[in-house]
């Protein structure tokens, strides 16, 4: 059982339309993204925000979070690029940050909030059950490209088949870090559409405040399991940003209960 096909491993391009390869990585991002503005554009009114507001937004953030995720990751392993400089556009290859991402995307919101006389945290409320959608949907991307994996282990029987096969990596069963944190971040989209939905007396930014906290402490678990962790000398730079996280989400759930508006 241990050994059930092992060489089976998915295929990373989904379609190929001549000299156009379409790869599993872009259809789980682009269909997360794609979930996320539905559930943005499906809150907005209740927010009294225009849904051309959201569509202008995402037209913005989604390109922009692109780009800051391949950057992010490039910076953090420079060493590689910097002798492969052709490689860094190829992103269709793996090799993004999520962080880099949502970096990118916190910059634009705020930036589009100000020239849209919008609350940042009223559009932060919004749009955080889809990130929370698209980072559990994304990280299925890094399952076919055989990334985000944890230490060797002896077997994966307690996996079903498709799965134990993907993770059969360099001669080896590796633990699916990947599928702890898809389930860590869709486990946070069930628990915000139930506060939003459920809970009476929500302050603006609290959903804002639990993302923080919870992808923050998910994260931080998750990354420490991981052997192809980024690294900045012997620290882990996605653990120190959670924990960040963490940080100011409990801050900015405070600082809403103590202001009165």
């Amino acid at each position: 059982m241990n050994n059930l096909f092992p060489f089976l491993a998915l295929d990373k391009i989904a379609l190929q339309l001549g000299p156009l390869a379409i790869h599993w990585y872009a259809i789980f991002i682009v269909g997360g993204a794609a979930l996320a503005v539905w559930l943005a554009c499906k809150e907005a009114p209740k927010r009294n925000i225009k849904v051309d507001d959201i569509i202008d937004f995402v037209l913005f953030a989604f390109p922009l979070g692109i780009v800051g995720a391949r950057l992010y990751y490039v910076i953090f392993q420079w060493s590689y690029y910097s002798q492969h400089p052709s490689q860094i556009i190829a992103m269709w290859d793996g090799g993004g940050a999520i962080y880099g991402s949502l970096i990118a995307g916190a910059i634009v919101l705020f930036v589009f909030s100000y020239y849209r006389m919008i609350h940042p945290l009223d559009l932060l409320d919004i749009t955080i059950p889809g990130v929370f959608l698209a980072q559990a949907m994304g990280r299925w991307g890094n399952f076919v490209n055989q990334e985000a994996y944890g230490k060797i282990v002896s077997n994966l029987d307690w996996l079903p088949p498709f799965i134990r096969n993907q993770m059969f990596i360099e001669g080896h069963y590796r633990m699916p870090t990947f599928l702890f944190e898809s389930i860590g971040t869709l486990s946070g989209f069930i628990l915000v559409m139930v506060f939003r939905h459920r809970i009476k007396g929500l302050k603006r930014g609290d959903i804002f405040s639990f993302y923080l906290v919870w992808y923050g402490a998910v994260r931080f678990i998750v990354e420490g399991m991981r052997t192809d962790s980024l690294m900045l000398g012997p620290a882990r730079v996605s653990q120190w940003l959670s924990v960040l996280l963490v940080i100011l989400g409990i801050i900015l759930f405070v600082y809403r209960r103590i202001k009165k508006n």
